[in-house]
């Protein structure tokens, strides 16, 4: 097991639509850009060319339930504290919000394997599939769909604890529960998200992403109450 910092930053005067995650992003990620490329999950490589970085996002930003919220993660909690005085507006999509409260968090999680099972569930769509697995998926019957997603599912968890720096000796377990499908528009693409809930083997902080566009929003987890 291992403590992983992490910082939350939410903003209750303001009611959002989810939709509105990746606009969150991109203001961070432009006003802050020279801050840290963790805000953006942009570098400059020794050619002067700015690359993607494709490791898992550590500052994610999020609309739960109508309130903004910016989760950092290892480097990224720092980053986000050292940020929390300056946000004293959001420009979202052009509207300007002045930021009259807000709220921040800091805290270590313990993280990994563990002898007790966990419930989780999604609180927003899970961006599971890519366009290729996709065309797969859309070929499989029920139980074959179902145990495609759940090794998915344990990559994803697996890339959260890889790309958080935690090293796991043992095997990931996890049991994935589907509710439902849901449309979701990407970059010009038609592709699905899930309604889902799972239980696993493994401890992780409340809000981290799994799956695919973590850092807007996708994806994000809670543990079950109960």
């Amino acid at each position: 097991m291992t403590s992983l910092p992490t910082t939350t930053i939410q903003f209750p005067e303001l009611q959002l639509f989810a939709r509105d995650a990746h606009k969150l992003r991109g203001f961070f990620g432009t006003f802050f850009r020279e801050r840290s490329t963790l805000l953006h999950n942009h570098f400059v490589n020794e050619q002067g060319v700015e690359r993607l970085r494709y490791s898992y996002p550590l500052v994610q930003y999020k609309i739960l339930q109508g309130t903004p919220m910016l989760l950092g993660l290892g480097e990224g909690s720092d980053v986000l504290a050292d940020l929390f005085l300056d946000m004293r507006e959001l420009n979202i999509g052009g509207t300007v919000y002045p930021v009259l409260h807000k709220n921040i968090e800091r805290k270590d999680i313990i993280c990994g394997l563990t002898d007790n099972l966990h419930e989780y569930s999604f609180q927003n769509p899970w961006f599971a599939l890519n366009q290729t697995n996709f065309d797969h998926y859309n070929t499989l019957f029920d139980a074959e769909r179902l145990t495609m997603l759940n090794s998915i599912l344990t990559g994803n968890m697996l890339s959260f604890f890889k790309g958080a720096g935690i090293w796991l000796e043992g095997r990931i377990m996890s049991s994935l529960r589907v509710e439902s499908e849901l449309p979701i528009q990407f970059k010009d693409h038609s592709m699905i998200g899930f309604r889902a809930s799972f239980t696993t083997n493994v401890e992780m902080p409340d809000w981290i992403g799994l799956g695919k566009s973590v850092g807007r929003g996708f994806g994000t987890i809670a543990k079950s109450k109960g």
